[in-house]
């Protein structure tokens, strides 16, 4: 079992106060709060190594390229990626995807058939229908259930000859519904299709193998694993990376330029143009050093019981209904009450310290599918307790009384 109250010692911000109250912060979908080792190692980063990466020859350069490259290692371990060079870093999930369907512009042609999923975020749609708009490809969309489960049959109907991009997230961030991701990359690339995992909901709540899923592309950020915002990662299989164009042109991404013809460097450098988060790339190494320390089994444990806790305790209240009630769940719960605006809820628990996200989720398609405007979505991390839980509830119930 870990030790609530010593990890929460590490969080800084949790001891604070929010409109005179203790804070209760349950937004960790959003973005993970940082322990001070990883609020440390950025500042000690620009007090003594602060400099360019890749280029200097100079001591100071030497250093921060070493630090930067030695965390790209790192994430390699981490999600168990057969090269380094496959590690790509980016500003976050948003921008991994937006590299890999750039690529993809050359390669889709009008017939072929992109897949995504009713359950998925906007920055796993929009790229995707842009990219559909250019080439004349097709999307097609994966249906969910009243549970927010997809239905893996219509998945199985979907696949053709044409399909050539299958593209889901491995968590639902609205639902918390863990989708069943191996079973779709197997029944896609038996189809010669490439398969990209939006992973941005899964890297707080467990470790990636990539190899093991043999996904072709895998995307996330780093802000919300309790790394620096700002931070992300794309790995991309070696034989893939290679395939696709550069996604942006400038210094680091070439090996010779003239005006007549211009060549790319190597892997992982292709994709890296420009002088990059440097502070944030080798933060984001400190803070994967720190969720291994904790052990993620230990993170799926502790979490477990919360989810199962909450969602005790939140179907107390009468009139409460709970979106995303599948089987295979992470620590998130996505609710209203009836007759209640979730953003009035969500602003009155606000005045109590308690800090839930309200709205669409930047997942509109499901909130269309269950005609409601949005929800109350409380997201829980492995430094969150039982107690407040129990605030929370006492605090919707209040709200609750309030708004009826």
């Amino acid at each position: 079992m870990l030790d609530i109250q010593k990890i929460r010692a590490d969080f800084p911000i949790l001891s604070e106060k929010v409109n005179g109250k203790p804070l209760v912060y349950f937004d960790n979908g959003a973005t993970s709060q940082k322990p001070q080792i990883v609020i440390d190692a950025e500042a000690k980063y620009y007090q003594e190594i602060n400099a360019n990466i890749h280029r200097g020859v100079h001591t100071l350069s030497q250093l921060a390229t070493d630090a930067y490259e030695i965390s790209r290692v790192k994430i390699q371990h981490h999600i168990n990626a057969k090269f380094s060079h496959e590690v790509l870093f980016t500003s976050g999930t948003t921008h991994g995807i937006n590299l890999v369907t750039n690529g993809f512009a050359s390669i889709l042609k009008p017939g072929d058939e992109v897949v995504v999923s009713s359950l998925e975020h906007h920055s796993n749609i929009v790229p995707w229908q842009m990219l559909c708009e250019k080439t004349g490809a097709t999307l097609r969309v994966i249906p969910m259930n009243e549970d927010g489960e997809l239905i893996i049959e219509a998945f199985d109907a979907l696949l053709s000859e044409k399909t050539k991009v299958v593209t889901v997230n491995h968590i639902s961030n609205a639902l918390g519904i863990i989708n069943p991701i191996k079973y779709i990359i197997e029944k896609a690339h038996a189809f010669g299709a490439a398969v990209l995992i939006d992973g941005a909901q899964a890297v707080p709540h467990l470790k990636p193998d990539v190899q093991d899923l043999d996904c072709d592309f895998y995307a996330f950020s780093g802000h919300k694993m309790c790394g620096p915002t700002g931070t992300g990662i794309l790995y991309g299989k070696e034989a893939w990376l290679n395939k696709l164009p550069p996604y942006q042109g400038g210094g680091e991404m070439i090996k010779e330029v003239t005006f007549e013809k211009t060549t790319y460097a190597d892997l992982p450098h292709k994709f890296e143009a420009g002088t990059p988060n440097i502070a944030g790339g080798i933060v984001l190494g400190t803070a994967v050093d720190y969720l291994n320390n904790i052990g993620f089994h230990n993170i799926h444990k502790h979490e477990e019981h919360l989810l199962e806790y909450a969602t005790k305790r939140l179907l107390e209240i009468e009139g409460l209904k709970i979106y995303g009630t599948g089987k295979n769940k992470a620590s998130v719960i996505s609710f209203n009450i009836d007759g209640i605006h979730p953003y009035d809820i969500g602003s009155i628990i606000d005045k109590l310290g308690i800090a839930v996200r309200t709205g669409h989720h930047c997942a509109q398609p499901i909130m269309n599918f269950f005609c409601i405007p949005g929800t109350i979505r409380a997201s829980f991390s492995f430094y969150n307790t039982k107690e407040e839980i129990d605030v929370m509830v006492e605090a919707v119930k209040k709200a609750k009384t309030m708004l009826s």
